[in-house]
């Protein structure tokens, strides 16, 4: 069984750095698939983007925005994914989820299609 665990959030002004991570054991890390998810107060939770195995081609976003202003990245050695925001804003105040794909998936955007989940961290961005 896969276990994940997100670290990383906080309360941060808008527009400072912030980089989380997601430390992933009982599994070949360099064989899953990780996704970022995220969940704001009274909405659905939403794909930013995630992480799959294919090499150079290996990273993928929730749509174009998202592929602007963030950046994924995997550390296969370390067996972590980790999420970075240049410049949050306060619309991206939300839970923080990762999640893997156990069949590797090349580039799944839906929570089904997701294994197993960490227990989430809360990033709140202060205007």
């Amino acid at each position: 069984q896969v276990q994940l665990v997100e670290s990383g959030g906080g309360l941060v002004q808008a527009g400072v750095f912030l980089r989380l991570s997601c430390s992933v054991s009982g599994r070949t890390f360099s064989t899953l698939t990780m996704g970022w998810f995220r969940q704001a107060p009274g909405k659905e939770r939403e794909f930013v983007g995630g992480s799959n195995t294919l090499g150079k081609l290996s990273t993928f976003y929730g749509d174009t925005e998202k592929e602007d202003r963030f950046i994924i990245f995997r550390d296969n050695d370390r067996k972590q994914v980790y999420l970075e925001m240049p410049s949050p804003k306060p619309e991206d105040t939300a839970v923080y989820y990762c999640a893997a794909d156990e069949s590797g998936g090349r580039g799944p955007r839906y929570g089904r299609d997701y294994d197993s989940w960490g227990q989430g961290t809360q990033v709140t961005v202060s205007s």
